[in-house]
């Protein structure tokens, strides 16, 4: 008959003392916590010798050991007890035991109390609190760019159409189409001119479409229907349709984002049948029945836009415009669904493929042109970086452009005000009036056409892609050569005219081009505050382009009069034609300007490179009036050599010493700065420009004024009457695709800085990282970071737990982990995944990488790796070193605060339970008080848990049956603290840190089930019963099922004594890592990696029931000298 192990005198200050373990004086020893003499040192061989022993008695081949007694509350994993009948009778090994465990009661104490926290613990979660003010700080704060938009008014009216049902479409129930009408402009509901769609982003309201299609119906109105010419070349007003999603969460949710495609393309449908219809239709006699329709969609709308033309059911060539406004086409904005990122990877892939197509017959978007618009830094909802269309559609066919880019609105906007915004929505409708043609079945221009058109109506104008119409005109105008009327500037000479007009004759400067060669670089400049207009008498100054030499195309529609009595008929003519076409708009700067925005007529600029006029021998400056008007105009040529600076500075030299240049006094008008290397969102900068005072004895004609730009995607923004201004660009990002064409790096920063020549003073230019700006930066880029990084921590203190209870039998707190794993393991953790971002970073250009990584090219694209950028810290460039630790200890301060907070709620729920079981079971049963977790029988539980199943299988997804799961979990972890707190015993502290430590793995992995979790719920407010295709697999679920339930019944998981006590150490260090590396980009497989890891833990509870872990162990290879049973194979003397 077993004897009762002896009770240790440390013990009693803790209530019944649980019995006396080898294992807690081996992990005292193993700690360093004891140091003693010989005669604990000989204690603690002959306590382990003896649990070994017990281990060959009690379990077989080395299995897990372990008593379970009917009655007992905690089905304790099995620690050898020190029995007197096992120590051959000796009392001083049984006493110096006892002396060791009551010496270092408390630490053991320590160990289990989940509220130690060590000085280091403390300084590390302030340090990364710090951090993370600071983070946020910048974010809300620092490196704003001004808010400059207008607001819009409009009286809108919808029109439903109620019979687009069920017989067109399965989704009738549950989302509606609408035709928008200006109230006082048009309130016909029929159809009568070009369809557009406009498609809500996520959460977002059909009735956004109303400032756009009411500035399109004015503008129509007012100035369209007016102009004869505009009638002539097919310009209509635009029906604008718009669907009402009921404010779904698109982009939470894979599957609504293709259901949501397949509505529109039978909208469409519907909608081209309308125009059909004699009694729905008022279109004119003689146009044809449109084929196609414009798309407009807003954030996600944008991405559905794209997902039409992949979905089955849409029919070919009934879209070939898409213009999107913040939408993220480039990645997914959480990758929290695999759904979500299944469809963009489908999506993506299948644009990328049919642009990389040889044969463009076979090419199913040869006919459709991609716009995408970004609002830049004031868009705090998805990292405008994310509209770039580079990695997706060639320049030929779409491009990307920031709102601070495009004339006459300059400025930035957030990622709702760029539906509103007055400025943005004249230049958004005039864009679309400018690629409608009425006249064609398509109702658009052709593609070439459509896409110069929106070029130059939403582009600067100095870009390279954009063609300078004028130079491809035919002359139009003869110039005559009058002497008294007209001045030949010398070679090289600046034109500078301080005042228009006032003379009596019309009078015409004519400034020679320079002979080839040319030097690359040169260019001709002209700058005016007056406006430059087609045909003649339009405007105070005509430019023109003039050759000496008269074509024979025959004679010429218009002549340039130059002398007013009309005594010039006998003088030389010049070929010419206006320049007009190829004006750009730059934002006015005077003294007292503040921002680009601002409410004043917009300064003329025109650029050529000298290269494309090789084939004029004159530029012509003409002043069309004879009243003085104030003004200025300055023109002149300038070669590439003093107009552009090219200055290369890499982000080290950057941050030790910025930039610093001083531009020379008698410099050109234009100076450009070029900063390939300064290209990362990661940066911002501070510039700051001291412009000397003018020494002429003229007055400035315009206040210095500087543009910043990147290409590809089109980014520019002004800083007028300048004196410098937060610098940031939208260029390389974290976990960006690489572009279609397969190009490095893009070109970098450019500054273009323009300062009235005439006053002869320097200007010095300082850029200067401004580093605590940059911090912000990190919150749009790494959101996702925060979401992974924490589950690394939290693997590893895991890891750490389960390590220590295997070896020792504790079961450390959390709190007491986490404080370990920051003096070993995450320093060690942290520093490797460092080394490995960099490796990864240098290595990412090999094939041999992108093989491992996963990644792989698509035939016809070279090769080109789209997730070469998917892992880690999503860039190439290792200077970005320092985030993988930077990251690693906010998440561990992180973790260290919610796992206090989950304390402080548990504590407090247990505190206020505790108080009402006094006032209520004063007379209960003491022995029915204890048991805490027989609340319920077995098959009370069985059929519970059977319900949830086929709920999961059949109605709820399982991210519903995930959070029912933290909930009963927390209900566990109050019932084990309870009983800790009642019993104050050991085995109580180990079963609850246990729990605990499982709560807070599946509170971080419940932010992965939200977002499908919120669009469910949704679906049912909506009444839109139908479940999800996906989402019901019950193995995604099943696992944490039955670790809850075992758990929720007070089972603390058995020791893993043998060899298979690694799976569990390889496990939670490989779960680590795949948080740390994919992560981010592949957020959604953490549910699943820990719904493994749950799996495999209940395994080792089943190694306490009829179905034991020692059946597996006979199996695995044994060592030579492992003849017996356990004790890791060591052959041990049989006592007496």
């Amino acid at each position: 008959m077993r004897k009762r192990p002896s009770v240790s005198a440390g013990d009693d200050a803790d209530g019944p003392p649980p019995p006396v373990t080898v294992s807690s004086a081996a992990d005292a020893h193993e700690r360093g916590l004891v140091k003693g003499g010989d005669m604990v040192k000989d204690t603690v061989r002959s306590a382990k010798a003896t649990a070994k022993g017990s281990e060959r008695k009690s379990g077989k081949n080395g299995a897990l050991v372990g008593t379970i007694e009917p009655g007992v509350l905690w089905t304790q994993a099995a620690q050898p007890a020190v029995e007197q009948g096992e120590v051959n009778g000796e009392e001083d090994g049984k006493t110096g035991l006892t002396a060791m465990a009551g010496k270092h009661s408390q630490q053991r104490v320590r160990s289990r109390g989940p509220w130690s926290c060590s000085f280091l613990t403390l300084a590390t979660t302030a340090f990364a609190i710090v951090m993370l003010a600071t983070i946020v700080r910048s974010f809300l704060t620092l490196q704003m760019d001004p808010k400059g938009c207008a607001m819009s008014y409009m009286m809108p009216a919808f029109a439903h159409f109620s019979d687009f049902d069920t017989e067109h479409t399965r989704f009738a129930s549950k989302y509606s189409l609408y035709l928008y009408r200006e109230g006082g402009v048009d309130e016909d509901i029929r159809v009568k001119g070009i369809p557009v769609i406009f498609i809500p982003g996520n959460a977002g309201s059909y009735k956004q479409v109303r400032p756009i299609a009411a500035e399109a119906a004015h503008y129509f109105q007012d100035v369209l229907r007016q102009d004869a010419e505009a009638m002539g070349n097919g310009k209509r007003p635009l029906d604008f349709f718009t669907v009402d999603f009921n404010e779904e969460l698109s982009a939470f949710h894979g599957q609504t984002l293709l259901d949501q495609a397949e509505y529109l393309n039978e909208a469409i449908a519907y909608i081209l049948a309308l125009y059909h219809n004699p009694h729905r239709s008022q279109r004119e006699h003689g146009l044809p029945d449109p084929k196609s329709v414009m798309m407009i969609g807003h954030s996600m709308g944008g991405v559905v836009a794209r997902t039409m033309l992949r979905m089955p059911n849409y029919q070919e060539h009934t879209i070939n415009t898409i213009i999107t406004l913040s939408a993220p086409h480039a990645r997914a904005p959480i990758s929290f669904d695999a759904d979500m990122v299944a469809a963009y990877n489908d999506i993506n892939t299948f644009w990328r493929q049919s642009y990389s197509t040889v044969d463009p017959r076979k090419n199913r978007l040869a006919d459709v042109t991609l716009v995408s618009v970004a609002g830049g830094g004031l868009d705090t909802m998805i990292p405008s970086e994310y509209s770039s269309l580079t990695s997706l559609v060639p320049d030929t066919h779409g491009f990307t452009v920031f709102t601070s880019a495009i004339p006459q609105v300059w400025t930035g906007m957030d990622h709702l005000a760029i539906m509103w915004c007055d400025q943005f929505r004249k230049a958004l409708v005039k864009a679309i009036f400018d690629v409608a043609d009425v006249r064609r079945s398509s109702q658009t221009l052709p593609q070439a056409e459509r896409i110069k058109a929106l070029r130059k109506r939403l582009l600067t104008g100095m870009e390279s892609v954009v063609q300078k119409a004028a130079l491809d005109q035919e002359p139009t105008t003869y110039l005559p050569l009058e002497q008294s009327s007209t001045s030949i500037m010398p070679h090289g000479e600046r034109l500078v005219l301080r005042k228009i007009g006032g003379e009596a004759k019309t009078r015409a400067y004519l400034m020679p081009i320079p002979l080839q060669p040319f030097v690359e670089g040169s260019k001709f400049t002209l700058l005016t505050d007056q406006s430059l207009k087609n045909g003649l008498n339009n405007g105070t100054i005509a430019t023109l382009l003039c050759s000496a030499s008269i074509p024979s195309t025959g004679p010429f529609g218009v002549t340039f009069n130059l002398d007013v009595d009309r005594n010039s008929a006998g003088s030389p003519r010049l070929a010419c034609k206006n320049v007009a076409s190829d004006i750009s708009y730059l934002p006015a700067s005077t003294n007292t300007s503040v921002n680009a925005f601002d409410d004043a007529p917009p300064f003329s600029y025109l650029q050529y490179d000298l290269e494309d006029l090789h084939d004029y021998q004159f530029i012509a400056v003409v002043e069309q009036t004879q009243d003085s008007t104030k003004g200025w105009l300055m023109a002149e040529f300038t070669s590439g050599a003093e107009n552009t600076m090219v200055i290369s500075r890499g982000h080290h030299q950057l941050l030790m010493n910025g930039l610093r240049r001083q531009l020379r006094a008698g410099r050109p008008m234009m100076t450009e700065l070029k900063i390939p290397e300064v290209h990362s969102t990661m940066f911002a900068y501070y510039l700051h420009v001291t412009h000397h005072k003018c020494e002429s004895h003229h007055d400035e004609a315009f206040a210095p004024f500087l543009r910043q730009y990147i290409q590809e995607p089109y980014e520019s923004k002004y800083f007028v009457n300048t004196e410098g201004g937060n610098i940031n660009v939208h260029g390389l990002s974290p976990y960006m695709p690489p572009p279609l064409s397969g190009k490095g790096a893009t070109e970098g920063l450019s500054l273009q800085l323009w300062a009235d020549p005439t006053c002869n003073s320097t200007v010095k230019l300082s850029l200067n990282v401004d580093i605590v700006g940059s911090a912000g930066k990190l919150v749009m880029r790494y959101r996702t970071v925060f979401a992974s990084f924490p589950i690394l921590v939290v693997a590893v203190v895991l890891r750490k737990q389960f390590k220590v209870y295997d070896t020792t039998g504790v079961f450390m707190s959390f709190s007491h982990a986490m404080d370990r794993c920051i003096r070993t393991s995450l320093p060690a953790v942290f520093t490797a995944l460092t080394f490995l971002a960099v490796a990864l970073s240098k290595a990412t250009q090999g094939p041999w990488a992108r093989r491992w990584l996963g990644g792989t090219g698509l035939a016809g694209m070279d090769d080109i790796d789209f997730t070469i950028n998917d892992f880690m810290l999503g860039t190439s460039d290792p200077f970005f070193w320092f985030l993988v630790p930077l990251f690693g200890i906010i998440s561990v301060g992180i973790c260290i605060a919610a796992n206090y907070f989950v304390l402080i709620i548990t504590y407090l729920v247990t505190g206020m339970l505790g108080l009402a079981r006094r006032f209520n079971t004063r007379h209960e049963d003491p022995r029915t008080q204890a048991n805490a977790f027989a609340k319920t029988a077995p098959y009370q539980r069985l059929i519970i848990t059977g319900v949830l199943l086929l709920m999961v299988v059949t109605v709820v997804p399982y991210q519903f049956a995930y959070v029912v799961l933290c909930i009963v979990q927390i209900v566990t972890c109050v019932r084990a603290l309870r009983v800790a707190l009642d019993d104050h015993s050991g085995q109580g502290y180990h079963f609850y840190n246990y729990a605990h430590s499982l709560l807070v793995l599946m509170l971080w992995i419940l932010p992965m089930n939200m977002p499908v979790l919120a669009v469910w719920i949704h679906n049912l407010a909506v009444h839109w019963l139908t479940p999800f295709s996906t989402h019901h697999n019950l193995l995604s679920v099943l696992p944490y099922v039955l670790i809850v339930e075992t758990m929720s019944t007070g089972s603390m998981i058995p020791r893993v004594t043998t060899r298979l006590r690694y799976i569990t150490n390889v496990f939670t260090f490989s779960f680590a890592l795949y948080a740390a590396v994919y992560g981010v980009t592949y957020a959604y497989r953490l549910h699943h990696m820990a719904n493994a890891l749950c799996a495999w833990l209940f395994v080792i509870h089943l190694s306490s029931g009829p179905l034991s872990l020692a059946k597996l162990v006979q199996y695995l290879p044994r060592t030579r000298s492992g003849g017996g049973g356990g004790g890791g194979g060591r052959r041990m003397k049989k006592r007496p």
